[in-house]
């Protein structure tokens, strides 16, 4: 039976039908060629927020190798648990001319008030803090957000901070005996975030030769030195 003998309510379903597949691939064909267009870009601005957030808490002057690519993925749970987390934790190592300097743990805790909070923490080799940043968090308006540097300044109150300055046993808000603030109405935020930066500091202090080395000496399934998986 041609086209022309089909009835009309047929025909007319076969043409609509037609026209939706053609309209179905042109917008296939058009979004495919959008994205190979803006793909590069929304890397390169992801690259670039990540530098950003990198330099806030380690100045750029600190090191001399391309920091975001020399890092190790830490997935071990023994590791995990040292580190008071579930979440893998990425640790960007800084040199300068192949030297250690410094490290960054971009690493979640998951003790804040509302959720979890993820923050970059950032040490030299001597175990002093250089910056802490919350990166996000879900904490109260006009209460736990004053982590947030875009708030207030608190954040800035680890800047050449080690465990022993203060004692190990005064890494605590003025609450629980420590001498770090607390905010009024809001101590469960400031706690974590203060437990947290204690922990990345003992972790670093235990495991920086493994940390900066990685493979054999690393934890099992944390990245080699170059960055992959091991199993």
């Amino acid at each position: 039976m041609t086209a022309a003998k089909l009835p009309p309510m047929l025909r007319q379903m076969l043409v609509s039908g037609g026209l939706l597949a053609v309209f179905g691939m042109a917008g296939a064909l058009l979004l495919a060629a959008s994205h190979a267009v803006t793909a590069p870009q929304i890397a390169a601005n992801v690259q670039a927020t990540l530098e950003r957030q990198l330099h806030a808490v380690l100045p750029a002057d600190r090191y001399s190798n391309a920091i975001t690519e020399d890092t190790l993925r830490i997935t071990d749970s023994e590791w995990l648990d040292a580190l008071g987390t579930r979440d893998p934790v990425t640790v960007y190592r800084a040199r300068r001319d192949g030297q250690p300097t410094a490290a960054v743990f971009d690493i979640t805790t998951p003790q804040g008030y509302s959720g979890d909070i993820r923050l970059l923490i950032a040490t030299d080799l001597s175990g002093t803090i250089t910056g802490v940043r919350a990166v996000s968090h879900r904490e109260t308006p006009g209460l736990g957000d004053k982590i947030d540097l875009a708030k207030t300044d608190w954040i800035l109150a680890f800047n050449g901070r080690s465990l022993g300055n203060p004692p190990a046993e005064d890494w605590e808000v003025k609450r629980d005996g420590g001498v770090f603030d607390q905010f009024s109405g809001a101590t469960i935020t400031p706690r974590a975030v203060v437990r947290q930066v204690a922990r990345v500091l003992g972790f670093f202090e235990a495991h920086q030769r493994q940390l900066f080395e990685g493979g054999m000496g690393a934890a099992p399934n944390a990245a080699d030195s170059n960055g992959t998986a091991s199993s």
